[in-house]
């Protein structure tokens, strides 16, 4: 009679929900006494099933890899840091392009972001964010060319420099650089702070370039409905402010925008910047300093500034994003792929709405600084270093 209640109880109950698989990340906290704002905002379980893939090498022996695209003929046209740009060929021959911008490639420097034009079949511009030497120092500026090739040979032609990053600075550190085209034409342009105490301040200064994620047209020029247009106190380029450095942007399967910057000690970001907001930093961080201080007051939250859709802590050193929209990975429809360079591998996080549902490391034993979707459905990563390789990722068995 006993067994018969239990029985019956069990059956009215409905079934066990199983237990959450355990967080991807299972070191320490570098700052265990920060505590998220809201359940899921750290350490996402894992998926179900973890998902194998099978890596292939497309190309290797690039010095130093920054950024790369697909043209619409499949071959890839890549960034080196020093400063050259290349095309690699289906069969992983290269060839140079010359006339590459000067640029400033000590420290973090060089030649950064890449991004082609969304009407590249026809008039075959491309557009790059770099480290430009000037006059006390370097920043971050963005330059519009057009590819040529004749005779077997590839070239920039016309290069301009659209947007320059002010104010100047005399630093080799937080350049940001990811470049992203909108569905309506207008770029995004993510740039760092410059990491120092005396420069990371003006990442609240709507007067400073320093620390933003700008919104221009194509020529440079600022939107006229950006969110800062028409404030005298402001710059019109702005989208967004409160960045510490901001190397990872993608848009989502909506259009919007979505980036992840590197934190301090801890506190790597997944932001989805709206207009004139405020994403808090060097104020508000879920990080420490390199040496083990408090960031300012120390604090995770505070009016007027916005919560990261999530955080690392720690860091997994952001560097590269996509959206999956491939046929390969149907788990991974719709995820964020993103690069690793201190977890040195690929990190996919499968959002539920605009929170993260599950986080998914896939080792690849190096640093991974970009990452895009091939036109076959694979997933394609450069790594980085003097003997930097372009990986192909497909589904393993």
């Amino acid at each position: 009679m006993r067994r018969a209640a239990l029985i019956l109880a069990t059956l009215l109950a409905g079934p066990v929900a199983a237990a959450p698989r355990p967080p991807a990340e299972t070191q320490p906290p570098n700052a265990p006494d920060q505590t998220p704002a809201f359940p899921g905002q750290t350490r996402a379980p894992q998926p179900d099933e973890a998902t194998r893939v099978a890596v292939s090498t497309v190309a290797r022996g690039l010095a130093g890899i920054w950024s790369f695209a697909f043209l619409p003929d499949g071959r890839i046209l890549a960034t080196e840091k020093a400063g050259r740009l290349r095309l690699i060929l289906p069969d992983g021959r290269t060839v140079p392009v010359d006339g590459a911008p000067k640029v400033d490639a000590r420290g973090q420097g060089g030649l950064l972001g890449l991004a082609l034009s969304p009407t590249f079949a026809s008039d075959r511009s491309v557009f790059v964010s770099f480290s430009e030497p000037r006059p006390g120092g370097n920043g971050t500026s963005v330059a519009r060319a057009r590819l040529v090739e004749e005779g077997g040979r590839a070239r920039l032609d016309g290069l301009q420099v659209i947007f320059r990053q002010m104010p100047t600075y005399d630093g080799d550190k937080h350049y940001g650089s990811r470049l992203v085209f909108a569905g309506d034409g207008a770029l995004f342009v993510t740039v760092g702070e410059r990491s120092d105490r005396q420069t990371r301040g003006q990442a609240q200064d709507l007067g400073s370039g320093l620390g933003k994620v700008f919104r221009i047209r194509a020529d440079g020029s600022a939107p006229e409905d950006n969110p800062f247009a028409g404030r005298r106190d402001a710059l019109p380029t702005i989208w967004s402010y409160g960045h510490r450095n901001v190397q990872a942007a993608a848009l989502d399967g909506q259009g919007r925008l979505w980036t992840v910057e590197h934190g301090p000690r801890g506190g790597d970001e997944l932001n989805r910047p709206q207009p004139g907001r405020n994403y808090g930093w060097p104020e508000v961080t879920y990080g420490i300093e390199y040496s083990g201080g408090k960031v300012g007051r120390g604090i995770t939250r505070r009016e007027g500034t916005e919560q990261p859709v999530y955080y690392w802590d720690p860091v997994i050193g952001p560097s590269g994003m996509a959206r999956y929209d491939g046929a390969l990975f149907p788990a991974w429809r719709d995820a964020m792929l993103v690069g690793g360079l201190v977890s040195e591998g690929l990190v996919v996080l499968r959002l539920d709405g605009d929170r993260v549902a599950t986080e998914e490391r896939i080792p690849l034993d190096a640093r991974i600084r970009d990452v895009k979707v091939g036109p076959d459905g694979a997933v394609y990563v450069a790594t980085d270093g003097r003997d930097g390789r372009i990986l192909r990722l497909a589904p393993g068995r």
